[in-house]
């Protein structure tokens, strides 16, 4: 009886220790979306929903969508926590002179959001891109 209890206070002891070791480092956004495919597929999906969308496209019309694209994968990229580099201009002035309002931010917002939806993001990770990119809006509005 008393190996059995001691057994059983071992084996209780040696799972206590296993569910208290540290597992691997936790990912970071970037690798928990799904890399820089997930980027990407972040990035053409916004670029299409600002082109349907009329009030939005025109601070984008005069735009070099090939220099956009590859400095919006850059800046998601290392917001996410991503292995990348941004190389462009600061927030504030690729948005100066602009003058965007608060109503043209937050409907540039849910076109951000809806490009994240459909390139498979759950609504948590939309958050958390969200609030990674949250404190450059004092850089973009009334520019």
């Amino acid at each position: 009886m008393v190996t059995l209890v001691k057994t059983s206070l071992f084996a209780l002891c040696l799972f206590l220790v296993a569910c208290a070791t540290p597992s691997k480092a936790p990912e970071s956004l970037y690798e928990e979306i799904g890399g820089q495919a997930t980027i990407e597929a972040i990035t053409n999906n916004f670029i299409k929903e600002i082109s349907f969308n009329e009030g939005i496209y025109r601070y984008f019309e005069k735009t070099n969508i090939k220099r956009f694209r590859e400095k919006f994968n850059e800046h998601l990229c290392v917001s996410t926590g991503g292995p990348c580099t941004y190389t462009g201009d600061t927030m504030l002035k690729v948005h100066q002179g602009q003058k965007i309002n608060e109503t043209d931010f937050n409907t540039t917002v849910d076109l951000l959001v809806s490009a994240m939806a459909k390139a498979g993001l759950t609504y948590p990770q939309q958050n958390r891109v969200l609030k990674v990119l949250a404190p450059m809006r004092k850089d973009m509005l009334y520019k």
